[in-house]
């Protein structure tokens, strides 16, 4: 039987705030187990939350990404359950009134994934299993920092496409400087619902929902190996059973956790120690005045404006380091697609098995580089060999060239003089170009390098042979 497959996600990315969200304990990965913890974050009885202004702001300003709208009443709730990573036994979230309500990402197949919701939250702490025999560890560090939940509505219908989708919710966010999104750290992770349902069916099948995704490669795999093994269930008769399901990547194939659980198993209610937050249409104003350029925007702009190809601009903004990198140096020297070049082929390498990563050159050596290419005082040749060493030194451009002696020094009416001694003193060379030129073409150039002590600029040499030669 062929299916539809129907898919939603919930994805969840740490917010970029110094404090927690409840209280004024560091956000921060990487310390000592247990070191920013107080009885807030812990929940020990009598503490009283104290919510961040700037996580409010920063979900705001995540809606605003996605053009979702912006509610100025917004309620926390209290989300009950007990789990060892939450001390306290409820999580507190939004259900009723989210801060941000619908908006969308439009996909390059044109369709258009809706969002639900986006709302604010505490994470929950880590757990370390360490043996049946020794137990479990728990690090509440990561208790209490900001999240945002980003819920869509179930649209998706492949793999591909969610992959698309997050990489999208990922640089649009970290553009915005709503969320480093480092999903190698928990800065981001998705959960995903599938089913699947009979070919053109309105009604929906059984979803399961699969955690521990962790990268954009997890996610694909796991959704083509849920989508496979629902549809052996079904083709066998039997029925999908509504479950969470944990992934495990090094064996590629996802295991029972426990039964799914809905909305009303958790018992929301509005958490009586918070009271519920004000938004004010001017507060929504003045941090819309404040969103930078997002990613699509600029590509949009690169491809109008600088005349890049769309796979230039894709690559160039992939990244907001590249693409801020990119603009300073357009700022410095008008000849976007040569810097687009030299970045994508030249810079982008060296820095290519980096996580994160920033240019080893800055970008006035890097664009006074690219200036002495186009002002043919060196070659891209020596421009790399340039680079390299400029990075190696920390020498300014210009003067390592002085100092090594590769800027050229042989004048245009030099190498003209030299091509038409050669013309002159070897007919077979005048001849076999006349026939063949591109045979001859590079033993030509040779001879000027030769006559110059390779002081001549190769490029040059190339464009005055025809002009000799051909006359």
């Amino acid at each position: 039987m062929n299916y539809d497959v129907v898919i939603g996600l919930e994805i969840h990315a740490e917010l970029k705030t110094k404090t927690k969200v409840f209280c004024s304990c560091k956000n921060e990965f990487g310390a000592k187990p247990n070191e920013n913890t107080c009885p807030v974050c812990t929940g020990m009885p009598g503490a009283l939350p104290v919510i961040n202004k700037k996580a409010v702001e920063l979900c705001i300003k995540s809606g605003l990404c996605f053009g979702s709208d912006i509610s100025l009443y917004a309620v926390m709730e209290r989300k009950n359950y007990f789990y060892p990573d939450l001390s306290k036994a409820y999580q507190i979230s939004q259900m009723v009134n989210p801060i941000c309500i619908g908006g969308g990402i439009k996909l390059s197949n044109g369709k258009f994934v809706r969002l639900n919701r986006i709302h604010l939250e505490e994470d929950a702490g880590k757990l370390t299993h360490i043996s049946k025999s020794v137990g479990t560890l728990v690090d509440y560090n990561r208790g209490g920092t900001p999240l945002i939940e980003i819920v869509t509505e179930p649209d998706f219908s492949s793999a591909e496409e969610v992959d698309e989708f997050l990489k999208r919710i990922r640089e649009a966010l970290v553009f915005a400087g709503i969320a480093d999104c480092k999903m190698e750290e928990g800065g981001m992770r998705c959960d995903v619902n599938l089913s699947l349902k009979p070919k053109d069916s309105v009604i929906f099948g059984t979803r399961t929902e699969m955690k521990n995704l962790n990268s954009f490669k997890s996610v694909s795999r796991a959704i083509e190996y849920e989508i496979k093994r629902q549809a052996e269930v079904l083709n066998s008769g039997e029925t999908v059973v509504q479950e969470t399901r944990k992934w495990d990547d090094a064996k590629g194939k996802n295991l029972t956790m426990r039964s799914k659980e809905e909305a009303q198993d958790y018992r929301y209610f509005p958490d009586p120690d918070i009271l519920p937050i004000a938004i004010s249409i001017e507060t929504v104003a003045k941090l819309k005045n404040e969103m930078p350029e997002l990613p699509q925007a600029r590509r949009d702009r690169y491809v109008q404006d600088f005349g890049l190809p769309e796979y230039d601009a894709q690559i160039l903004t992939s990244s907001k380091y590249v693409s801020d990198y990119f603009e300073k140096c357009v700022k410095l020297f008008t000849v976007p697609k040569k810097i687009s070049n030299w970045i994508m082929v030249d810079l982008l390498k060296l820095v290519k098995e980096q996580e994160e990563f920033s240019f080893p050159i800055s970008e006035e050596d890097f664009v006074e580089i690219i200036k002495m290419v186009e002002e043919k005082t060196i070659n891209k040749t020596v421009g790399l060999q340039l680079m390299e060493k400029v990075i190696e030194t920390g020498e300014k451009p210009r003067v390592l060239a002085d100092k090594m002696g590769l800027l050229v020094t042989i004048s245009k009416e030099q190498i003209l003089d030299l091509l038409r001694k050669l013309k002159a003193e070897n007919a077979k060379v005048a001849e076999d170009y006349k026939k063949t030129p591109e045979k001859v073409v590079g033993f030509i150039v040779g001879y000027v390098m030769k006559n110059t002590g390779g002081k001549a600029n190769s490029v040059l040499v190339k464009e005055l042979v025809g002009q000799v030669f051909n006359d």
